[in-house]
């Protein structure tokens, strides 16, 4: 009887321990794939892109095609496609100016990551939502109570994932339209612009509006990928919030859903538009696509999700 005991309470103690042995792994695993998410596709692809070149025939193909399909949208069409590895550039309008709508939102993060830099700022400062900063339209703090505090780090990550409009309300309070016009003359965004006007969710024309440029867009992506405006850090962290994006519509649409993109989307005043770094197996590129006088919202949607479709099937192997 006593060896049965003995034998029993052996084999609990056995089973007792394999468990633990495999809840320590599956930790272990899962904490290690958190600490290496900004930096493991990077890593794991830099081996890829040496086995793979882009043809120039099969991409003048590709640039025709896209012009096809661009000639034929009844809307104002501008995009902007440049392949990071080789520099290879495609452009249909890409000196236009185009109602920005919620691409502005892009070039603010960025500006806030320069003050940053130069400790003007913290990440870790607080805004206080009211009345007076709260906003309609898209993200969820316009239902915030009076009186919440968010920090910086987090009103930018909301701009930015889910545009919401009161944080960005609350970033443009703390530094001012004059600091982001400013800062975006600094660094070449020669048509890119904020004004007052521009951030009402008017339906109809205003004074003053905001515009900017598919290229300006595209320029500007790049260099956040090059890490050429702020920190490396500060640099990978705004990739990651534009990896974080979630809208699944437009350029996230018409891509693997296993691929990443970091993008920005806008949609206001007949104005559809999207911009990104799509990370391919075959090399990361970038993608804007900016429309004005859509027909409506979800043709504009679909023919930017039609351009990516298109473009990701080029870089697919």
């Amino acid at each position: 009887m006593n060896k049965k005991i003995q034998g029993y309470r052996f084999f609990i103690s056995l089973v007792f321990f394999v468990i633990i042995i495999v809840f320590y792994h599956i930790v272990n695993s899962y904490f290690s794939n958190i600490q290496d998410i900004n930096y493991s596709s990077k890593y794991s692809k830099t081996k890829e892109l040496s086995y793979y070149s882009i043809d120039d025939y099969e991409w003048q193909k590709l640039c025709e095609r896209l012009r096809e399909i661009s000639d034929l949208y009844s809307g104002k069409v501008g995009i902007y496609l440049k392949d990071l590895k080789t520099n290879k550039v495609w452009e249909y309008n890409a000196d236009r100016l185009f109602r920005s709508a919620s691409l502005i939102k892009l070039p603010i993060m960025v500006g806030v990551m320069d003050a940053i830099k130069r400790k003007e700022a913290s990440l870790d400062e607080e805004l206080v939502i009211t009345s007076k900063e709260r906003m309609d339209g898209s993200g969820s703090l316009k239902w915030a109570r009076d009186g919440t505090r968010i920090t910086l780090l987090e009103a930018i990550y909301r701009m930015i994932t889910e545009s919401d409009n009161t944080a960005t309300k609350l970033v443009i309070d703390r530094f001012g339209f004059e600091y982001f016009n400013n800062y975006f003359r600094q660094i070449g965004l020669a048509y890119t612009n904020i004004t007052i006007e521009g951030m009402s969710l008017t339906s109809g024309r205003v004074a003053r509006e905001n515009y900017t440029t598919p290229r300006e867009m595209g320029l500007l992506l790049e260099k956040i990928y090059k890490k050429e405006l702020v920190s490396e850090d500060m640099s990978e962290m705004m990739l990651d919030i534009l990896k974080r994006n979630k809208s699944h519509s437009r350029i996230r649409k018409g891509i693997p859903v296993s691929w990443q993109v970091g993008h920005k989307t806008g949609l206001l005043r007949k104005s559809c538009s999207d911009v990104g770094i799509v990370f391919s197996p075959k090399g990361d590129y970038i993608l804007a696509v900016l429309l004005d006088g859509v027909p409506s919202y979800r043709s504009g949607k679909d023919f930017i999700a039609k351009i990516a479709k298109i473009t990701s099937d080029f870089y697919k192997i």
